[in-house]
């Protein structure tokens, strides 16, 4: 059985696409790339094709995670039957998503920090208009998040 993974903002160049590589990173060094297929997309297409935004490949790149191959796409009714878990960024995501969902997908759509605890806040910001500082906070937020959530699908899914 694979776990399908859906990483979700609102273009798909900042949050998304970090939460995907860094997940990404944790599932091959956990071992998983067989059991957990990961991508990301977002709420709207004002990005779609584009690769990641520049700052979060520098950022992420910093850490040693790797943004090759990605472009922006939107996230489509389709993807809440291939996905098992569609991960929502912050609440307006969650709630965009839950009515976007067709009725028997509901319950696959969450919000990527409910996944940890003791978390100082409960959704990652867009660092889009902010400066390099942002980006590295969301990158801190969503390391934690996907730690969390690769604990989750392991003991839930695997």
């Amino acid at each position: 059985m694979t776990v399908g993974v859906l990483f979700v903002c609102t273009g798909n160049i900042c949050r998304s696409p970090t939460a995907e590589s860094v997940f990404r990173s944790l599932v091959h060094d956990a071992g998983l790339k067989k059991e957990i297929s990961i991508e990301s997309a977002g709420i709207h297409s004002y990005h779609v094709g584009e690769p990641p935004d520049t700052r979060a490949i520098q950022t992420a790149l910093s850490r040693g995670y790797k943004m090759v191959g990605l472009s922006s796409r939107r996230v489509f009714e389709r993807d809440f039957h291939l996905f098992d878990l569609i991960i929502a960024m912050d609440k307006s995501h969650l709630r965009h998503l839950k009515a976007m969902a067709p009725g028997d997908t509901y319950e696959r759509v969450k919000l990527f920090l409910s996944f940890a605890t003791g978390m100082q806040t409960s959704e990652v910001p867009d660092p889009y208009y902010n400066n390099s500082e942002s980006f590295e906070e969301v990158l801190n937020l969503i390391e934690k998040g996907s730690i969390a959530l690769l604990k989750e699908i392991q003991s839930e899914y695997l």
